[in-house]
């Protein structure tokens, strides 16, 4: 097996759990924040990225990704000493992307952030229509979301938005209105997502218990459909399933690294990372629980609670799922290297079908193989 590769990129996800009210929509590693003294989680960082220098060796980051959770609850003078700490053990490239996800009811510290050396804020708005923004369990206005990305546009070189579609009830009207109004904020990246169930939210249980149906399939894809067109026709071209940018300066730098398979180092309770060590890739989970993330650090200098190293086949399936999610899809000679072929008949069968592309061994879904990602990916792989 080949050791790093720095042309995948290597990166630093850190994972601020805390969150001032938790989204019923949401099933990620999150708490409340309360009246929470953060000083001791802080400081675990700050040994967890210790720990992982010292088995990563020497590399430079080519990004720094603070999500959570909702990270714009920190104080600019930590985000500012935690890049300061990445930099002071790695190295940061002269042009590294250095992103912070907020919530529009932080903005009066986006000025900080600024100052701490975040360059693009990720900013929460989930909604410009103030029923939904309720729905969603958001405790900003449409004004307020507005207000927010003015406020961004002033301090950073980029800034992108989250919206969330396929609401219930939400028409093909509804959200062709809505998402012309975002496209023209002149935010420079979107991401715009359809609802998702999963089990791990309030929302599922709502459902369970018909509170309120999800939209169908067919209806979701039909918003997708209007998703695609009025971006493209906006100057926002998408470059993965679900983000779109004017601009290859504005695409996620960190997210490319995933999508990549490249490395990075993840710390902060629940944050998954991927690292090449050695010979060996490494898939890592930190302790999921604040508490139980502080005593394995200072047990043992890191934050894991769980590390794998995975084997050919499991690399390759994971090369083939996140390659498909770009617009320019992933070379065959990412699975082919680890020793593995793809299924040749599947991908005859979808080629068929108008579903992906296969341009001299770079495989690509088109936009309707794009509704079939996970499907397409599962039947294509070793």
């Amino acid at each position: 097996m080949s050791g790093f590769n720095p042309q995948r990129g290597f990166g630093v996800y850190v994972h601020w759990p805390y969150c001032a009210r938790i989204c019923p929509y949401c099933d990620f590693n999150v708490y409340a924040a309360k009246a929470r003294d953060t000083a001791p989680l802080f400081d675990a960082i700050l040994q967890d990225l210790e720990g992982w220098r010292a088995r990563t060796g020497e590399r430079r980051a080519d990004a720094i990704f603070f999500g959570g959770g909702t990270p714009s609850l920190m104080t600019g003078d930590q985000v500012a000493r935690l890049i300061a700490k990445v930099d002071e053990l790695w190295g940061l490239n002269p042009d590294a992307e250095i992103t912070l996800e907020a919530n529009p009811d932080d903005a009066a510290r986006f000025a900080d952030f600024s100052a701490a050396g975040v360059n693009r804020l990720s900013l929460g708005l989930q909604s410009l229509d103030d029923a939904r923004l309720k729905f969603l369990g958001r405790t900003h206005t449409a004004a307020d979301a507005l207000a927010a990305l003015s406020e961004a546009q002033r301090h950073f070189r980029s800034t992108s938005i989250d919206l969330i579609y396929a609401l219930p009830n939400q028409t093909a009207e509804d959200w062709r209105a809505e998402l012309a109004r975002a496209l023209a904020l002149g935010a420079d990246h979107l991401s715009l997502y359809e609802l998702s169930i999963e089990p791990g939210a309030a929302f599922f249980q709502a459902v369970k218990r018909k509170d309120w149906s999800p939209l169908d399939d067919e209806h979701a894809a039909d918003l997708y459909e209007i998703t695609q067109e009025l971006a493209d026709a906006a100057g926002y071209p998408a470059y993965e399933i679900s983000n779109h940018a004017r601009g290859a300066e504005h695409q996620s730098a960190h997210n490319r690294i995933y999508w990549s398979s490249g490395d990075w180092a993840a710390v902060g309770p629940g944050a998954h990372g991927r690292l090449t060590v050695g010979p060996e890739r490494w898939a890592v989970v930190a302790a999921e629980k604040p508490p139980e993330y502080l005593r394995q650090v200072s047990a043992n200098s890191l934050g894991w609670a769980a590390v794998d190293a995975l084997d050919p086949l499991a690399q390759a399936r994971e090369r083939v799922s996140m390659g498909l999610r770009v617009i320019e899809g992933f070379a065959a000679t990412d699975v082919t290297d680890l020793g593995l072929s793809l299924d040749a008949e599947k991908l005859a069968e979808f080629a068929a079908s108008g579903l992906l592309t296969n341009d001299n061994g770079r495989i690509a879904l088109t936009r309707s193989g794009r509704l079939m990602a996970d499907r397409i990916a599962g039947e294509i792989s070793p």
